[in-house]
């Protein structure tokens, strides 16, 4: 970037006065040097009025758009602006939400990708870091925090100490009368944030979140060699989020979902925390060395993905975290890269934020996360975190790039990872490997691996062979061109299923032999290993998709065997695949789903996870006949141990919505028992999926325009139902007319997901209509990724 070769910024001073009801003020001091005497350049303000702007002491002309140019630099110069701005309700910049339990404002910044410049003025780029030293003004009685720790308080006047040099999108801070709980672990500072009306439900929490927290934190230290660099480390849980979390430095925010109010399973529970560490893991990854600029969003990505699922496992809070990551994290990195949106994991030609905001996808955080454990085990661990720890050293407070990662871990390692890098990161697409066993009278007499797909890669993994009898054998192998010999694998008993990449060791999309997929409803059941059963599951559900296993012969699998699948996790995505991609299609009854669910619900224990999730997972797929027993459940009739609170009630209430079994009033009564804001968006949900042409009209009138992303979000996730097409038919043709305006004055990643989870996706008539919004020359390019990938997939399940 031209403006990183010119200028230096040595400081940020920010002061925002958050007293006033319906705008802020924002007041900021630049100082920076520039290399070239008399050049011009801008910086950023994003929907400001100006009240003054000095560059040097000599006023400047209003901006345009978002920029404010500053011409005839001097050698060292400081700029200051006072602007006012109204908050957010999108969920972008300083965003305002008023509690509807008690009345009360919270206020939270939210900066990536360049959203700072909604709150101070800057130079909005990752390679220009500079130390923000922040001041707020608020009502004495709120609480303020910021990235820093606090330097001093005065009434309303809050001063925190300069933080280490920032990118502007790390920038937050949080304002209101939020409930906080503190402790400290190893010297850092530890802070627990929410809604006062949220207190209740972090508090049995609180010794969970603090012990995760401090065990993240001795893996990190314990792993990189650097302590973590920004003093105190401060999580709250906030309002209307429209993402996961995110990583500001000293100051991570999470959605408010995470905070559990109601019974959780433990899936969700060790998902929680590796959510956690893959934020923590981005105190490393992203903020103490910066990417340079957004190609390398997955620098950042990448990174905290693999070494949070990692550390999840090695801290043993969630021993099944690889099993969890196969099913669930690494199936989106392979159903990213079969789409048309694919694109390396390290890209070139990333413009822009627009560009990048698109990248933040399955492909940055899956599978990098896959290409990095596969460079782990090619190196050696010991090579790979000796190369990480130097990588930190020479880059500490500064920005790095592919190159310079590539140059540090070849250092380390005495070999040069260009080739690597080309094959893994530089270009897209999953290879498929695929047993072809000779036969003799029925038994194994060899086996020979096929790599397909382009490039080939080098692949370094485990055959296993399970047996019905309960015996197995492994054995390591490598493959690198089209065919490998896997010598010592014969003789095998006949029923034996033949497992490639057991481990999980690569990635790359396998195939089962058809003796193996004939005994697979016999052997998986009794599977021990949850990483094999996960990394079997994924195999299955991919060739379905690839339509080289017909939905029959999946649904027989599930019969057999997910009603005694142990993992949550892998239970639960196995029957949304079973539900999402096939039920919903007519590929396959919603009954053997429901009755699958059944079983498993039936022999769980009571008051346990297990039990919770197969109810939800019942209550999800439960069809008419079903409606008197998820009555039954609403009014107490539940198993024994099922606590039937205020989530699974809008789950269930949700189900019935959809199926004719609720009312308008109805809902309106739940949503008086649970007046939150999560309550208001599952009351959203359940009136979009009531079966009537009122609730359709007024939920896509939602979903089209309203500002807020969550509700519209609700409403885009209920609307499609099966069997209420008559209803819905009309809503194909209108969504290609309405996604355009689906993407204005919205949050950008929030906009993306109403426009994705509205796309009218079990519709045959919304392929050709796709298909001519996508001729057209002047579509919107994220649009154009949005429809594209919903097309294909439209494509893959209708075409013959």
């Amino acid at each position: 970037m031209r403006r990183a070769q010119l200028l230096r910024v040595h400081s940020y001073a920010v002061e925002l006065d958050v007293t006033r009801d319906d705008e802020f003020v924002s007041r900021t001091v630049v100082e920076f040097s520039c290399t070239s005497d008399g050049a011009s350049t801008f910086a950023e303000l994003k929907g400001g009025r100006i009240r003054h702007a000095l560059l040097n002491g000599v006023p400047l002309a209003e901006h345009t758009d978002n920029r404010l140019e500053l011409p005839g630099l001097a050698a060292r110069n400081r700029l200051e602006v006072e602007f006012t701005a109204p908050y957010s309700r999108g969920g972008e910049g300083l965003h305002k939400f008023t509690d509807p339990e008690d009345g009360e404002v919270y206020l939270y910044g939210q900066a990536p990708l360049d959203d700072a410049q909604r709150m101070f003025v800057c130079f909005d780029q990752p390679d220009l870091k500079a130390p923000i030293a922040l001041t707020v003004l608020a009502p004495p009685q709120w609480i303020v925090r910021g990235n820093a720790p606090l330097a001093g308080r005065d009434g309303g006047r809050w001063s925190f100490e300069p933080t280490p040099p920032l990118a502007p999108y790390l920038f937050s801070l949080l304002a209101g009368p939020w409930h906080v709980l503190e402790s400290e672990h190893d010297g850092i500072p530890l802070g627990l944030l929410c809604r006062r009306s949220l207190a209740a439900a972090l508090a049995p929490d609180a010794e969970e979140l603090f012990g995760a927290t401090a065990a993240g934190f001795d893996r990190y230290h314990e792993l990189f060699g650097v302590r973590y660099p920004f003093g105190k480390y401060d999580q709250a849980f906030v309002p209307e989020f429209s993402g996961g979390a995110v990583e500001n430095p000293g100051l991570v925010n999470f959605r408010e979902e995470f905070l559990f109010r109601a019974r959780v399973t433990d899936s969700e529970r060790h998902r929680r925390f590796v959510v956690m560490l893959h934020e923590m893991a981005h105190m490393w990854f992203g903020d103490l060395v910066t990417l340079r600029w957004w190609d390398d969003v997955w620098l950042n990505e990448a990174f905290a993905e693999y070494m949070g699922w990692r550390v999840a496992a090695e801290t043993g809070r969630h021993p099944t975290a690889s099993a969890d990551f196969a099913i669930w994290r690494e199936r989106w990195g392979y159903l990213a890269d079969q789409r048309p949106s694919t694109h390396p994991v390290a890209p070139d030609g990333v413009a822009d934020t627009e560009v990048a905001l698109q990248n933040f996808d399955g492909i940055s955080y899956a599978k990098g996360a896959a290409a990095l454990h596969q460079l782990a085990v090619h190196l050696g661990d010991d090579v790979f975190l000796s190369g990480l720890r130097e990588y930190f050293r020479r880059y500490r407070f500064a920005n790095a790039a592919l190159v310079d990662l590539l140059s540090v871990l070849g250092d380390a390692a005495g070999r040069d990872l260009t080739g690597w890098a080309e094959l893994w990161l530089r270009s897209s697409g999953a290879n498929t490997l695929r047993p072809l066993p000779s036969r003799a009278a029925g038994a194994p007499a060899g086996l020979t691996v096929e790599q397909t797909g382009r490039p080939l890669r080098p692949h370094r993994l485990t055959v296993s062979a399970y047996a019905t009898d309960g015996s197995v054998r492994r054995l390591p192998f490598t493959i690198d061109g089209t065919h490998a010999t896997i010598p010592g694998l014969t003789p095998a008993p006949t029923g034996t299923v033949l497992l490639l990449n057991d481990g999980d060791e690569t990635y790359a999309k396998i195939r089962f032999d058809p003796f193996s997929r004939a005994a697979l409803p016999a052997v998986l059941p009794d599977l021990e290993g949850p990483l094999a059963r996960a990394v079997v599951w994924l195999a299955v559900m991919d060739a379905v998709r690839d339509r080289e296993i017909p939905p029959s012969e999946f649904l027989a699998l599930l019969v057999a065997a997910l009603p005694t699948e142990r993992q949550e996790g892998v239970f639960d995505e196995v029957l949304a695949f079973a539900r999402d991609s096939l039920a919903r299609r007519g590929l396959v009854p919603f009954a053997p789903l429901a009755e699958a669910c059944a079983t498993a619900l039936a022999g769980a224990a009571p008051g346990t996870g297990r039990q919770l999730a197969t109810a939800r997972a019942l209550a999800s797929v439960a069809g008419e006949p079903d409606v008197p027993l998820l009555r039954g459940w609403l009014d107490g009739a539940a198993p024994d141990g099922l606590a039937v609170d205020a989530d699974l009630r809008w789950s269930l209430l949700r189900r019935l919505s959809a199926l004719g079994g609720a009312s308008q009033s109805e809902i309106a009564a739940e949503e008086r028992r649970d007046p939150t804001a999560k309550g208001a968006e599952a009351a959203a949900a359940c009136r979009a999926a009531l079966p009537d042409p009122e609730s359709k009209a007024a939920a896509w009138s939602t979903l089209a325009h309203d500002p807020n992303p969550r509700l519209a979000i609700a409403n885009a996730s209920a609307f499609w139902q099966p069997g209420q097409e008559a209803l819905t038919d009309a809503y194909v043709e209108r969504y290609f007319a309405d996604a355009p305006a689906m993407l204005d004055g919205r949050y950008p990643l929030a906009a993306l997901q109403v426009v994705r989870h509205s796309f009218p996706l079990y519709s045959a008539r919304a392929l050709p209509l796709a298909e001519a919004c996508l001729a057209a020359d002047d579509l919107d390019p994220r649009l154009r990724r949005e429809l594209a990938d919903g097309a294909d997939e439209l494509r893959r399940w209708t075409t013959t």
